[in-house]
């Protein structure tokens, strides 16, 4: 389903925005756990090392709710450098014995997998606050 900020059935509500919220944490958390898992891969060359994925978001303003969301413009590949290790017994070594690996700092996609689990759990507790929110002023006499 995908959740436009005009949608045909009237203006964003509090729930779809935070439902795009969560929809942009997962993407960081997808980018977070490929860049981890291809940390400490070699390949034969430079150019075919693996590159760590980012994910990059801009504001989305929905002018009938005067509510602002996120939106993905994309996930693109970083253009750090692959790391050159001497390891001529490796298959993949070139001919100068030299393997590439991938530029992954561990720890920061850590770093970045926490951040955007806690985000996610932040919206989550605010959908949650919402929710009740409603649920009482309909119980109200």
């Amino acid at each position: 389903m995908t959740m436009a900020a005009n949608t045909p059935q009237g203006p964003m509500t509090l729930f779809g925005a935070a439902g795009r919220a969560m929809s942009a944490q997962l993407v960081r958390m997808n980018a977070a756990a490929s860049n981890l898992a291809n940390a400490g891969t070699v390949a034969a060359s430079e150019s075919e090392a693996y590159r760590p994925l980012r994910p990059v978001f801009a504001e989305e303003l929905d002018k009938r709710s005067g509510l602002s969301t996120v939106k993905v413009q994309g996930v693109y590949r970083t253009d750090t450098s692959a790391v050159r290790t001497h390891d001529p017994g490796n298959p993949m070594a070139d001919a100068n014995g030299d393997v590439w690996s991938s530029p992954v700092d561990e720890n920061a996609e850590m770093v970045e997998m926490m951040e955007a689990s806690r985000q996610y759990q932040n919206v989550v507790e605010a959908m949650q606050t919402a929710k009740q929110l409603m649920l009482d002023t309909m119980r109200m006499k």
